[in-house]
């Protein structure tokens, strides 16, 4: 049925997953952000929507989206809370257990390890030249800069490039 302006239909919840192709959980989650409702539904009552007015909020809803405007339902504003803390607690609870590490300190541990992995490569070269100085052999130049990167990549898998005062953090100036 039309409704008084004589725009849109009024549809039942199905009614109005089925005309926007969604499911019916996809409806009642619009509810939960805001949807405009005709007549909530309840034991016995069907829900009744208006497309032009569900459709109109939708538009609007992309446009809010889109624009960096959009405002959250009560419940998401909830929902967001709660894992908010949840991520605190959670993190709280692995830095406890020594699970993760500051990022300043993860940053200071990973230039060093950088500058060795660069410090290795930059003496391939020399090591090199000399083993194909006067060879036009594709396969053998490309064999020996192979083997050499290899062997430069295993040295450095096997060193200990870490020390323990690089993996503590600053900030405590208390380490057992």
């Amino acid at each position: 049925m039309a409704n008084r302006k004589g725009r849109g239909q009024e549809v039942s919840r199905t009614g109005l997953a089925s005309v926007f192709d969604v499911a019916t959980t996809t409806v009642d989650q619009w509810v939960r952000n805001g949807c405009p409702v005709v007549e909530r539904g309840g034991r016995g009552r069907a829900w009744t929507f208006n497309t032009a007015e569900v459709a109109a909020w939708r538009v609007q809803q992309a446009r809010d989206e889109a624009s960096g405007v959009a405002t959250a339902s009560e419940a998401e504003l909830r929902r967001r809370k709660l894992a908010a803390e949840t991520g605190t607690a959670e993190l709280a609870y692995a830095q406890a257990r020594g699970e993760v590490a500051p990022v300043e300190q993860f940053q200071k541990a990973l230039t060093k390890v950088c500058a060795e992995v660069r410090a290795q490569m930059r003496v391939i070269p020399s090591r090199v030249s000399r083993m194909i100085v006067g060879s036009t052999d594709e396969s053998h130049i490309k064999g020996v800069l192979i083997a050499e990167i290899d062997q430069a990549l295993e040295a450095l898998a096997n060193a200990d490039l870490l020390s323990e005062e690089d993996l503590e953090d600053e900030g405590d100036g208390e380490h057992e």
